[in-house]
């Protein structure tokens, strides 16, 4: 059995979005804790709170939206690359000190060190490291920030 590691952070109505983005909150219409005979509630918030993937139809004028994507490159082996980067900085090909080997690789940058504290200054991806991981192989890339 393949072992699974959730790094999701908790979505409640504290953890912070994009400035100006959709909130998250809950609206409960039945609760059973009141004397209904279930718990009935609704969500609202932005597609890109916590851990999310990005569809091709966020960045990309014609890209698919992830209904249409296949799961393959989402599921599987992934790596972990931790990268001395500092906040506000780029992730370029020299600060990965160690060989690509998976298909999918995450970046823990620690640029974003709390999901209720919205900062913009954290690190993220450069064509540069894109283009890198691509040559080698990786079918999808991530980090731990927004």
């Amino acid at each position: 059995m393949p072992e699974f590691i959730d790094i999701s952070p908790l979505i409640s109505p504290d953890v912070a979005v994009w400035p100006g983005d959709v909130a998250f909150s809950r609206q409960v219409a039945l609760d059973m804790q009141s004397g209904d005979n279930l718990t009935l509630s609704s969500i609202t918030t932005t597609l890109h709170v916590g851990a999310h993937c990005d569809a091709p139809n966020h960045y990309a004028k014609d890209g698919a939206s992830i209904a249409e994507r296949d799961v393959d490159p989402y599921y599987g082996p992934c790596q972990i690359v931790t990268v001395d980067v500092a906040r506000g900085e780029r992730i370029v090909p020299s600060h990965i000190k160690v060989e690509i080997q998976a298909e999918r690789v995450l970046f823990k940058t620690l640029t974003f060190p709390d999901p209720n504290d919205f900062n913009e200054d954290f690190a993220s991806l450069s064509p540069e490291v894109v283009e890198f991981l691509f040559e080698k192989g990786v079918r999808l890339g991530g980090l731990d920030t927004p």
